[in-house]
């Protein structure tokens, strides 16, 4: 399976979504997250380089709930740029957050 490649704004969208998780982890250490996320050191680690710029929803959704992040907060600050309704932002953070409890 050949994968299309992504756009500029997708990777854009990774590197915040990277910046944002470093922040967040703050002095904590990439392995008690990932172990708290479920997922590996090395993968976390792409997720905050940019380096794996489009991670899995549920992978995404484990580091938010690790971290202490809202996934309201993760759609607002990394999701695509203001150009989409507030009606569809709205309703994607809905989807998130029932997917999440």
């Amino acid at each position: 399976m050949v994968r299309t490649p992504l756009t500029p704004e997708e990777r854009e969208r990774g590197e915040r979504l990277g910046r944002l998780l470093r922040e967040a982890r703050g002095s904590r250490s990439m392995a008690e997250i990932a172990a708290g996320a479920g997922i590996s050191a090395e993968t976390l680690r792409k997720i905050e380089t940019g380096r794996a710029p489009t991670p899995a929803f549920f992978t995404v959704a484990a580091l938010a709930r690790a971290l202490g992040l809202s996934m309201d907060d993760l759609v607002t600050r990394c999701g695509p740029a203001a150009v989409e309704a507030p009606a569809a932002v709205s309703t994607a953070a809905a989807v998130v957050a029932a997917a999440v409890a």
